[in-house]
């Protein structure tokens, strides 16, 4: 199966849109080895399987913006038709549309990438959990700090000095 597809590669090849995270319809059928225009006619005979949540299709501003951003969409391709993007459970139906090993094979290792992107995303939530949790911790050591420093500042500054009693004889007193 990693000769077929290798996950690290798959991973470059998923994207954040509408706050899903997708694949678009060129990279799979680049990795199922099939044109853009069979794997959409294959998912259009069975629109039933792709729910909203399963299949978007691209507004032509997040086309733009794809395009810009990673140069993932080169000019001239989906020139007709807005690209489609298929959600991890989208994916995971294209192999029961596409019957064939290769389908398998390659949503498995696509599986997995989502999978490792899962965990990438739970530590990097984990850590900034701790790193807020470290402020909170920081910012109390601040004010203890401070505390000590305005302690120390006062124990530094010259005491008020008391006017002296003047010896002798005074005849106001």
């Amino acid at each position: 199966m990693k000769e077929i597809i290798v996950p690290e590669v798959t991973e470059h090849k998923i994207f954040i849109i509408r706050g899903h995270r997708v694949m678009l319809d060129q990279d799979l059928a680049k990795l199922y080895r099939v044109t853009t225009g069979n794997l959409n006619k294959a998912v259009k005979r069975n629109l039933e399987r792709f729910p909203e949540d399963f299949m978007l299709q691209l507004t032509k501003d997040e086309e733009n913006s794809l395009r810009f951003q990673f140069g993932s969409l080169k000019r001239g391709q989906h020139a007709k038709y807005l690209p489609y993007s298929f959600t991890e459970q989208g994916v995971a139906m294209l192999s029961s549309v596409l019957r064939s090993k290769r389908a398998i094979q390659v949503n498995i290792a696509i599986m997995w990438a989502f999978v490792k992107l899962k965990q990438i995303l739970s530590m990097n939530k984990e850590l900034a959990h701790k790193l807020a949790e470290l402020e909170r911790k920081i910012e109390k050591h601040d004010v203890e700090i401070q505390t000590i420093f305005e302690a120390i500042r006062q124990l530094m500054a010259p005491s008020p000095v008391k006017p002296k009693p003047q010896i002798g004889f005074h005849p106001n007193r």
